[in-house]
């Protein structure tokens, strides 16, 4: 059994307020016997429509930086494990990474997932300030199961999910900052429960709340339950994970083994006439 504290935040544009607030986060969790704690996407700072650019550019740094620094050095110092974000420096101007982290125990930064599919859709432009990455990142092997690195707009990609299953994962990590609008809710609800069902994973997805977010920061198990929804509360819950529940679920619904990948492959697929 490992104990994860899922942190719902209202991050503020200021940098230094955010660290501060993670690192009080991070004591409690500690305190209450957590061994991870899952911070959500925009971690670092929130950033206005309005923001241009140039200016968010300002904000970002390399993963070696003192935003990361000192929760690498909280993280040795309380033996926790954490997953945080950050706008990560990229070469090319007025772009930055939507970097997602896995910090190690020990202090190490054990996995670098930088966002796939940047949120172009309902309105928004991401790419206007960020720049996608160009791979998926390997599940990290924790001490207890192997734990994947997504971000919040990847939820609608199921193949993404489906990959770090394949490759091991039993826990999908997917810091968000899911954005208001119509039917927002429900869909960030039913995509974090068919992922959890469709892999026979743990879904651990801590969400922005305030501002322009909708909160409603969630864990699914294998089977499809929601554990935790932490609904507009500001905070840290804290949920007992298991993967022997993993195990069992996905002995007992076996949707991995009775894949027919030997006719997914996209050369088969035809049009024929109705």
């Amino acid at each position: 059994m490992t104990r994860i504290a899922v942190a719902q935040i209202r991050s503020s544009i200021r940098k230094d307020d955010n660290l501060k607030l993670a690192l009080e986060l991070i004591r409690d969790s500690k305190s209450r016997g957590a061994s991870v704690i899952a911070f959500p996407e925009f971690l670092m700072a929130y950033s206005p429509p309005e923001q241009s650019a140039e200016e968010l550019c300002a904000i970002a740094e390399t993963i070696d930086g003192p935003f990361v620094t000192a929760l690498r050095n909280i993280a040795k110092q309380s033996e926790i494990q954490i997953v945080a974000t950050i706008y990560e420096k990229f070469a090319r101007p007025n772009r930055v990474y939507d970097t997602a982290l896995w910090i190690a125990r020990s202090g190490e930064t054990a996995a670098v997932y930088r966002k796939l599919h940047l949120y172009d859709a309902l309105g928004f432009r991401e790419s206007d300030k960020f720049v996608a990455g160009s791979e998926w990142t390997p599940p990290v092997k924790a001490d207890f199961g192997q734990a994947a690195l997504m971000i919040c707009y990847d939820l609608r990609f199921p193949e993404l999910a489906r990959l770090l299953t394949l490759a091991g994962a039993d826990f999908l990590f997917v810091p968000s900052g899911w954005v208001q609008g119509e039917l927002k809710v429900e869909h960030w609800q039913i995509m974090n429960r068919a992922r959890a069902l469709e892999n026979g994973s743990y879904v651990i997805a801590p969400d922005q709340v305030g501002n322009i977010y909708i909160g409603h920061s969630t864990v699914v198990d294998p089977f499809g339950r929601t554990l935790i929804d932490m609904r507009e509360t500001e905070g840290i819950e804290i949920v007992d994970v298991d993967l022997a529940v993993v195990n069992q679920v996905r002995e007992k619904l076996p949707l991995l083994k009775n894949r027919r990948a030997d006719v997914y492959e996209l050369k088969n697929l035809t049009t024929k006439n109705a």
